[in-house]
């Protein structure tokens, strides 16, 4: 799948991962929406230029995930992708101090992570599927981003764990569905990265997530996120599986 020319949603795009992959695309002469529910996002999208432009979405509410792709519609290029990076990751304990998890704040995890990424699929899937096929019959492509909590998961993490655990288990029967329309479907799942949800803890805990990765020992770095994306993009060979992106860190279970 080409890149230049056309045009990309990226659903959180506003910080952290989701911005270098806006950054990418414009770049590599693309077209980015950038879908936030922060203004952060109208201000990278006016720094990228007249190739990028804003839209405040909140990834589950259908009117506002329309209303995104909708726009993207209406750009010059041709709607060919959707990269999903919105999400949150709060941390509470199935019985904690104050009690049991609280159910509402399951729900919304597993609403934003999972569901918001269902939503915000469907409706890009649907408009990809009507533009023209290129020469060899690819119409776009979509990276869901999953994580490796997904299979090793923290203490505090239920619900992150289980949101990721649903992404990555869209991957391959949504790649199976819209192989018909030219589209393939790919999650990507990150290790620990510097993400601003890390950089705001503190420096001690930091260094100690840093080391956990056997090489490289560092926090990846959201452009290296970005790079991936990029590969999966252009690469019409990878569909319909997940790949992990970690430094080969293998998180423990104390």
């Amino acid at each position: 799948m080409r890149i230049e020319g056309n045009t990309f949603i990226v659903a959180g795009g506003g910080s952290g991962l989701g911005a270098a992959v806006a950054r990418r695309l414009v770049a590599e002469g693309g077209r980015v929406v950038i879908a936030d529910i922060a203004a952060s996002g109208a201000a990278l999208a006016e720094t990228l230029g007249p190739r990028a432009c804003f839209h405040r979405t909140d990834v589950t509410d259908e009117a506002a995930a329309a209303g995104a792709v909708a726009l993207a519609g209406a750009q010059p290029g041709p709607l060919r992708g959707l990269i999903n990076c919105a999400g949150i990751c709060p941390a509470e304990k199935v019985v904690g101090r104050d009690g049991p998890h609280r159910l509402d704040s399951f729900a919304r995890v597993v609403g934003i992570n999972l569901i918001g990424s269902f939503n915000m699929m469907r409706l890009a899937a649907a408009a990809i599927a009507e533009q023209p096929a290129e020469a060899d019959g690819e119409r776009g492509v979509i990276v869901n981003t999953a994580s490796i909590a997904a299979s090793d998961g923290q203490i505090g993490q239920t619900a992150y764990a289980a949101s990721k655990a649903g992404v990555i288990g869209l991957t391959l029967p949504a790649a199976r569905e819209l192989a018909r329309f030219g589209i393939r479907v790919m999650s990507v799942a990150p290790g620990i990265f510097a993400t601003p949800m890390v950089e705001a803890m503190p420096e001690a805990v930091q260094q100690s997530l840093a080391a956990q990765p056997p090489f490289p020992r560092r926090l990846g770095q959201p452009d290296e996120f970005a790079e991936l994306c990029h590969a999966i993009i252009v690469n019409p060979m990878l569909n319909g599986t997940t790949i992990r992106l970690d430094g080969a860190v293998r998180m423990g279970g104390t």
